[in-house]
């Protein structure tokens, strides 16, 4: 099978860099698949969960948030704020999270502003989807 070269990169670190064979990446015009050779293109992404394998076999997925995708020569970067694995998601936090971005939505207190709240709730319902789905404890 044809591969390509993936290198995934948080705000403030690297989190994958390595061979892949197929990505599905969550864009703001919906889910986009990848494969060698593609064409070059650079698209946003949108908060939700990225799923690529490996050329052994290994399918990965890991919850992503807003962020850039460069396909270029066969090289694939994506640029993200956060990237997490479903395993290193800590779900008691991402709940706090989603309680907080309610609050917040619901008028009841005023600490944080209302679309950083709507990104928030967002970002704390895709982790704990993504815990729940690809994780290997639940």
């Amino acid at each position: 099978m044809n591969e390509f070269n993936l290198h995934i990169i948080e705000a403030d670190k690297d989190f994958f860099e390595g061979k892949c064979v197929s990505l599905v990446i969550p864009t703001t015009e919906g889910m986009y698949g990848i494969q060698a050779m593609h064409e070059n293109l650079v698209a946003a992404i949108d908060i939700g969960v990225i799923k690529y394998t490996l050329p052994d076999g290994t399918r990965c997925h890991a919850a992503v948030s807003n962020g850039m995708v460069k396909v270029e020569n066969n090289n694939v970067l994506i640029l993200v704020e956060s990237c997490e694995d479903p395993d290193d998601i800590d779900e008691e936090r991402a709940r706090r999270e989603e309680e907080h971005a309610k609050d917040v939505l619901a008028g009841k207190t005023d600490r944080i502003n209302y679309r950083a709240a709507k990104g928030m709730l967002a970002r704390a319902v895709n982790r704990l989807k993504i815990k729940k789905r690809y994780g290997k404890y639940n």
